[in-house]
């Protein structure tokens, strides 16, 4: 079955900026092509993050949390999906999963069809 391969991730101050990236192949993309970053932290349940749609970039949605420090975006021919990730508070201390799958739109993680392995995000004080 197709899998989602995840990269980025580390240790960073406060205030700090890391990317993520999550690989699949196009055709995979192209077909589970709602494709959204989740995070859990210790303790709490699994919080959507961030969404984007393969066919439709320049439409994304954000939580609220995010405050305008994330961006989604894709890189169609590589088959790739990154999280950036800006002004981290250590808040945002989690592990960090993208997920895809077909049809429309989902905040809902038990919606999703293929995850990535997860990616470790610390952010110190």
């Amino acid at each position: 079955q197709a899998q989602l391969v995840q990269s980025g991730g580390g240790l960073v101050q406060a205030g700090g900026s890391l990317r993520l990236s999550c690989a699949a192949s196009p055709r995979t993309f192209s077909t589970y092509a709602m494709i959204n970053w989740f995070r859990q932290a210790p303790g709490k349940e699994r919080e959507f993050v961030a969404a984007i749609n393969w066919w439709s970039g320049s439409t994304t949605d954000y939580a609220d949390f995010v405050q305008g420090r994330f961006t989604i975006s894709t890189d169609n021919a590589k088959g790739l999906v990154y999280l950036q990730m800006n002004s981290l508070k250590p808040e945002d201390t989690a592990v960090y999963y993208c997920a895809a799958k077909s049809g429309s739109y989902s905040t809902a993680a038990g919606d999703f069809d293929l995850w990535g392995q997860g990616t470790q995000v610390t952010v110190s004080s």
